[in-house]
């Protein structure tokens, strides 16, 4: 199945801020449905020629879990980027979240 993963298991408002031109972080809430273990990854690709890149510094909560994405060095271009956050969990299949932005 395309979407495997428990419902209410994918993250939740998802967003990205650009600052100083160079700097960005994305941020994102834990599913609703979430187990307490599961943990997020996020991946994001520039442009279709660009190769897949994970986040190389995480933004995390009191829990330990990752929460968000700090981007240094960021050029946009005018294609749109995409994001894919993936999450696992002992217990359960998560749901993953994709968007282009």
């Amino acid at each position: 199945p395309l979407f495997a993963g428990m419902n209410g298991s994918a993250i939740e408002n998802f967003s990205c801020v650009i600052y100083n031109v160079f700097l960005m972080n994305c941020t994102w809430q834990a599913g609703r449905d979430a187990p307490a273990d599961t943990q997020y990854f996020l991946y994001w690709q520039n442009s279709r020629d660009d190769e897949e890149m994970e986040c190389e510094l995480y933004i995390k909560d009191e829990n330990g879990r990752n929460v968000g994405c700090r981007f240094q060095n960021v050029r946009i271009g005018t294609e749109k980027a995409y994001f894919l956050v993936n999450g696992s969990s002992k217990d359960s299949l998560i749901q993953f979240y994709d968007e282009y932005i």
